[in-house]
Parts: structure tokens; C-alpha cells; sequence
């Protein structure tokens, strides 16, 4: 009897157990996607131009301490990246891997960050197809164009 009252409490809570995919998408996600492509290069150059203001005015505010490093670390660093690489390539090769990104139904409820440092790895990334691009940096071969 014992054994029958666990198996049944077991089968109880196999479905429990089974992971739920959760694909509700970001209000950034959403937005995006109603954008026009003018207005997505306005979005993109504003975003990025906020998150640069914002690591100038902590490093004249706070220099260069503890919360300026990890924002740069974790924010700008990318930003000043994709500046970089903007003049070569232009806002529209960035907004079309952002688009690539949130076309994805499980990447829809991710950050705007997420979106941007896609982007900015395929973009770099060796490749004429989306396909040789992902293999190259599936295999570490990242290689700028220039």
C-alpha cells in the first residue's frame, strides 16, 4: 500500500516538474516591432547616446570608482562598441539584426541590452549568411570585416 501511495504521489508531481517555457514578450520587444525603420534608427541612436551621457556625467560626478567601472562593465562598454563600429556600418545593420533577434519567439521577453549585444556579435562576426556567421561564432572565429 505504501508503494502505491507513493507512485501515485510521484505521478502527482511529474507535471510540476516539467519546465514551462515562459515566452511573454518585453515591453522594449514589443515596441520595436511597431516601429517604422526611420524611427528605429532615432530609438537605437537616442538609446545609445543616453547610455553614453549617463557613463560621462557618473564619471564626472563620481570619477572613475566602483559604480562608474561596473556601469561601464556592464553598460557602456558595448555602447562605446557599437559607436565604434556605427561609423563603418551605419545604424540600418544593427537594426536589422535587432529585428533578427525579436523575430525569435524565446528572445522576446529579453532586454533591449540582449538585443544590442547580438547584434553587435553578428555584425562583427566573419559571414556573408546568417548561417556562416553563427558558425563562426560558434567556433570563436569572430573576425572583424576591416
Amino acid at each position: 500500500m505504501k508503494f502505491l501511495i507513493t507512485l501515485i504521489f510521484s505521478l502527482m508531481l511529474l507535471p510540476a516538474q516539467v519546465k514551462k517555457e515562459d515566452h511573454t514578450p518585453s515591453a522594449i520587444s514589443v515596441y520595436w516591432k511597431t516601429l517604422e525603420p526611420k524611427e528605429k534608427e532615432i530609438f537605437l541612436f537616442s538609446y545609445l547616446t543616453q547610455v553614453y551621457d549617463t557613463h560621462q556625467k557618473m564619471i564626472d560626478a563620481l570619477g572613475y570608482g566602483d559604480v562608474t567601472t561596473w556601469y561601464y562593465d556592464n553598460r557602456a562598454e558595448l555602447i562605446y562598441g557599437i559607436f565604434d563600429q556605427v561609423n563603418q556600418s551605419g545604424m540600418r545593420e544593427y537594426i536589422g539584426w535587432i529585428d533578427e533577434y525579436y523575430k525569435h519567439e524565446e528572445f522576446a521577453g529579453n532586454s533591449f541590452d540582449d538585443a544590442l549585444s547580438f547584434a553587435f556579435r553578428f555584425q562583427q562576426a566573419a559571414g556573408e549568411t546568417i548561417w556562416e556567421k553563427y558558425e563562426n561564432l560558434k567556433f570563436g572565429k569572430i573576425k572583424p570585416e576591416n
